[in-house]
């Protein structure tokens, strides 16, 4: 009970050690959760959203201030990570804000990952949206298959 109320005092926090941007439906019971626990047993500040907001908050408002002030940010991309608005977004404030980004590739190939116009992104989104995706994937990163554990 101790640690689960220190995590989530932790979340109340203006400032963060890591922020963590990923696809909920892909990783939030597995790699994203995990990483979470893990970075705050070593009593890092993560932020990730489905930990550190609550109904009511404003979602654009808590990310935006969460990724200015963090320090590092992790973009665990997965199969769907780049049909969310919402990953990429946070993924390209990461890049516009020149936080560090270390890439987590979880049972996806790079030459997989594109952002397509599906038109429900304006222009202006897609190309920054593209340029982030492109950056992440020159970027050295850790890769997870699922299927291995």
């Amino acid at each position: 009970m101790q640690r689960s109320s220190t995590a989530k005092n932790l979340c109340r926090q203006i400032f963060w050690d890591v922020f963590i941007s990923h696809r909920r439906i892909d990783t939030s019971k597995n790699v994203s959760g995990l990483l979470y626990d893990h970075l705050s047993w070593f009593n890092l500040r993560p932020f990730l959203d489905s930990r550190c907001m609550k109904p009511g908050d404003k979602f654009f408002e808590i990310i935006d201030m969460a990724i200015r002030n963090c320090k590092v940010g992790i973009a665990v991309i997965s199969p769907n990570y780049c049909d969310s608005y919402h990953c990429l977004h946070e993924l390209s404030m990461l890049m516009e804000c020149n936080k560090k980004v270390i890439p987590i590739y979880v049972d996806v190939k790079l030459s997989d990952l594109k952002v397509l116009d599906n038109r429900s992104f304006p222009i202006k989104e897609l190309l920054r949206y593209r340029e982030a995706i492109e950056e992440a994937k020159n970027t050295l990163g850790l890769t997870f298959e699922s299927s291995n554990g």
